[in-house]
């Protein structure tokens, strides 16, 4: 399928370098590449922590994308798409929050061979809402094109330690008012095309997708969602990480017959 749209062509997207990160198996293997694509503040280098290596270990060539500088939502789409269709081999998706949302439409123009949208924000005015029950004084100023900023209950679980999570939010980036406000309003990509299986995993604890929000998405995916208790929003990153990738990589295993 050709990935380029007739915008790309009369408005075509400004090159830029992109960061992406790879660990590979040690034997070469005949799973399908995985493309992590981080969220909101977020870069290649929060799957590069645990992620990344643990993918590997399973057999599965992993990489993870960074989003560009000040990029919007139509950026990064093009961006995971042209990594993906470098990569040797019909790759599966994994995005994560807003990474989520940009797989979602980048499944309406690439074949995935399948994807998994991670704690995903697709229901901005619920996130939102969320957002400011647990943090109102870090949200406010994102209402009228401040910065969003986030802390450690949101993102983490109790388990966490403090000094961990503190250096993990001191390497989230501004994503841009452009960005904050494409994410305000509900996702209303198209449907995949090729039809690929397509899991929903979160946390019922996660203080920026409330559950509602992922059992929606979920449900628009012809599923349930796989849900991970006590953990926050980066699944990635938090105490306890390999409970919710071993369950990804085994419904992978299952699905594509590994």
């Amino acid at each position: 399928m050709n990935p380029i749209r007739f915008d790309d062509w009369t408005a075509p997207v400004p090159a830029v370098r992109r960061e992406v990160l790879s660990v590979l198996p040690e034997e070469e293997t005949d799973r399908p590449p995985v493309l992590f694509v981080p969220g909101l503040g977020h870069g290649a280098w929060a799957f590069a922590e645990h992620w990344l290596a643990h993918a590997a270990e399973r057999g599965y060539p992993a990489h993870s994308v960074s989003p560009r500088d000040r990029g919007d939502l139509r950026a990064q789409v093009h961006d995971v798409v042209q990594v993906a269709v470098s990569l040797p081999r019909q790759v599966v998706l994994v995005g994560h929050g807003a990474g989520a949302r940009v797989v979602a439409r980048v499944l309406a123009r690439y074949p995935a061979r399948a994807a998994v949208l991670a704690a995903p924000l697709l229901d901005g005015r619920a996130a939102l809402g969320a957002a400011l029950r647990a943090n109102p004084a870090g949200t406010l100023p994102a209402l009228v094109g401040g910065r969003l900023r986030v802390n450690r209950r949101q993102l983490f679980g109790p388990g966490m330690p403090a000094e961990r999570a503190d250096a993990y939010l001191g390497r989230l980036v501004h994503p841009g008012a452009r960005m904050q406000r494409q994410l305000a309003g509900r996702d209303a990509s198209p449907a995949p095309v090729g039809d690929p299986p397509v899991l929903v995993v979160g946390s019922p604890d996660d203080r920026v997708v409330p559950r509602a929000s992922l059992d929606r998405a979920a449900v628009r995916h012809g599923g349930a969602p796989l849900l991970f208790p006590g953990m926050g929003h980066d699944l990635m990153l938090d105490t306890g990480w390999t409970e919710p990738l071993d369950a990804i990589l085994d419904w992978l295993d299952k699905e594509l017959g590994g």
